[in-house]
């Protein structure tokens, strides 16, 4: 070897201990990455404290300010300064690192903040005095009394003074003000009885609120709808479903968008362990085995979800920053999140998110009217015209026309006094029906229909699309995938511990039709491939299988190549557009959309309706 190795070296290495300060500051590296992990551990210790009201103020991004006030329980002097030492905390003995109920445990967060910036901490507990410490560049003072109420107040100044370098690779303080933001808005999801507050006060004076949370109160679902509500939009909570499931001891609960209330990318997406904001892949690989049904890859779904389980089924302590976690029984965890989700999204049945009814009737807009402000006229209309107005109408018009007044108007006409020829009807008029009553095909593709109160758009070929596949999916889970058995099993060599891992596999694998035996050694023998796979080449099927399970765990490989023939038989055996349809067809069609689970959108998860509400179509016509 030719390269001078830098770990090669003629003297040998002195192994030495680092003072206080470097340990400090090589410990804030780790948990202080930039001035949102500040913002983060801060809140945290004021959420343990039992806090009910937590204002954050920042200046620059959290640059140059960040402060932290709460009414949590607060310290007394004689706690103050111990709460400055290295892991030292309030919130475990030591005796069971498992057994963890709180944010923190570790005992790291001020001091490794007083190593890196400025820090003074004010706090005050019931029947004690008001106490202060400052800490600047690893270095404390001594307490001094002070005044405030119970709670306590942390002030960050100059973040990274003492270690400049870091300070290049902070981004710019408005992105740096939304990492903060993002990260109060996770927590604030977390605890609904907890009030949150963010004041940008850069320059100087009050500030101004970028952020704020009022708690909430009511039972669990009341609570943390309206939350979501507050930090995600009522947008999302309208257009989501409550998920609540439990598999052996393990609850799941929140809220899951509907498919056609996807995003274009994951910034949607709130995982909590235990009350804890996690990014953990097993998790993230649930979610997206949960939606890959009705979602096109390029899609992602919005969901706020909470893991509850017993702490000890969990380690917490798996990364510096305590954004990843670790299950005992991830199998467990991942099949509650796949398939409560799936039950909840089969339950909301046909309905599609209002969004796409909002983008509607944004592509429309009424001609301006000619008024001098160029504002659309507004038609002022005291009531609707009453039915025996309407039948009068419909007469004086032209010829055939009144025949069609009650063949084509799904409003309720008042009986004619003549006799008549008593018909059975059915017990719900179609018009009452969700997807009402079908009135007419345009264009060949379009299926319009007549609500009680509005109109609904239906595209005929990716509605049914979506039908047949359903039926298909349906057909496939009761009598399972059909195997073809190979003349001469093909022989895939493996390591031995991808081998292992394959065979652990190996039962769910069978179930969708591919079958595998150990062969010795590393060795594989495939012996069945699912039979509408046709021609399969099994070594780089495995090898894709193996890629999926190192990756989270479980592997959805074979039954996605097996859906996806599915979606493609549908399509092509779904009515196709261009294709004229008769009045029972369609409404035969609307029927099987309300009994249909995933009906409101396609197999890429576009909408295969539109509902407009008639208060819409009128504003449109400036008729309210």
């Amino acid at each position: 070897m030719n390269t001078h190795s830098p770990n090669i070296h003629a003297d040998r290495p002195v192994i030495r201990q680092l003072d206080d300060a470097a340990i400090n500051r090589i410990a804030a590296g780790e948990v202080v990455e930039r001035p949102a992990s500040a913002v983060k551990e801060l809140v945290e210790n004021a959420i343990d404290a039992g806090a009910r009201r937590i204002t954050v103020e920042i200046a620059d991004g959290g640059k140059t300010l960040i402060r932290v006030i709460d009414d949590g329980c607060g310290m007394t002097p004689e706690d103050l300064p111990l709460a400055l030492s290295r892991h030292a905390t309030s919130k475990i003995d030591g005796s069971d690192l498992l057994n963890i109920h709180t944010f923190g445990f570790r005992g790291e967060a001020l001091p490794s903040l007083g190593a890196v910036g400025r820090l003074t901490v004010q706090s005050r507990a019931d029947g004690a005095e008001a106490c202060e410490v400052r800490v600047s560049g690893g270095v404390a003072s001594a307490p001094r009394p002070c005044a405030r109420d119970r709670g306590t107040t942390v002030t960050l100044a100059d973040l990274f003074y003492a270690t400049p370098a870091r300070l290049k690779f902070l981004r710019t303080d408005r992105a740096e003000s939304q990492a903060v933001g993002e990260t109060l808005r996770r927590l604030a999801m977390a605890e609904p009885s907890v009030g949150f507050t963010l004041r940008d006060v850069s320059g100087g004076g009050e500030g101004r609120v970028t952020f704020r949370a009022d708690p909430v109160t009511g039972d669990l679902f009341d609570a943390l709808r309206g939350r979501l509500g507050q930090v995600m939009g009522t947008e999302f909570t309208t257009n989501a479903v409550s998920v609540d499931a439990t598999r052996e001891g393990i609850r799941l609960s929140g809220l899951a968008g509907l498919p056609t209330y996807s995003r274009g990318s994951a910034v949607a997406q709130h995982l909590f362990v235990n009350g804890r904001p996690v990014k953990d892949r097993t998790l993230l690989g649930a979610l997206r085995g949960a939606y890959q049904d009705f979602l096109s890859k390029d899609r992602h779904p919005a969901v706020a979800l909470f893991v509850d389980c017993d702490p000890r089924a969990v380690d917490v302590n798996v990364h510096p920053a305590k954004s990843e976690v670790r299950f005992r029984e991830p199998g467990v965890v991942r099949g509650l999140i796949v398939t409560a989700l799936r039950h909840a999204l089969a339950e909301a049945g046909h309905r599609a998110s209002t969004t796409v009814a909002g983008a509607t009737l944004g592509a429309m807009r009424p001609e301006p009217g000619p008024t001098a402000t160029g504002a659309p006229r507004i038609y002022q209309m005291d009531r609707r015209p009453s039915p025996a107005a309407r039948a009068a109408s419909y007469a004086a018009q032209a010829p055939g026309f009144a025949e069609m007044e009650t063949a084509w108007s799904a409003r309720t006409v008042e009986p004619d006094p003549e006799p008549v020829v008593e018909t059975p009807e059915p017990e719900t008029p179609p018009a009452a029906l969700p997807l009402g009553a079908a009135r007419g095909q345009v264009h060949e593709n379009y299926i319009l229909a007549q609500t009680a109160d509005g109109l609904v758009i239906v595209d005929q070929h990716a509605a049914h699309e979506r039908l047949v596949y359903e039926k298909l999916k349906r057909q496939m889970s009761e009598r399972g995938v059909p195997a073809q058995a190979l003349l001469i099993p093909e022989i895939v060599e493996l390591s031995e511990g991808d081998a292992a891992l394959i065979l652990e596999a190996a039962d769910d694998l069978a179930r969708m039709g591919l079958t595998v035996e150990p062969f010795g050694g590393g060795a594989v023998a495939v012996r069945e491939t699912p039979a509408i796979l046709g021609e399969v080449n099994a070594e780089a099927l495995l090898r894709d299988i193996l890629d999926e399970l190192a990756d989270g765990g479980a592997s959805s490989l074979v039954q996605d190549k097996v859906e996806a023939i599915l979606s493609r038989v549908a399509c092509h055996g779904s009515v196709r557009s261009g294709r004229r349809m008769h009045a029972d067809e369609m409404n035969a069609l609307l029927r099987e959309m309300e009994a249909t689970p995933h009906s409101g959108q396609c197999n890429h998860g576009r909408p295969t309706y539109v509902e407009l509400k008639l208060s819409d179509i009128e504003r449109l016509f400036g008729r309210t």
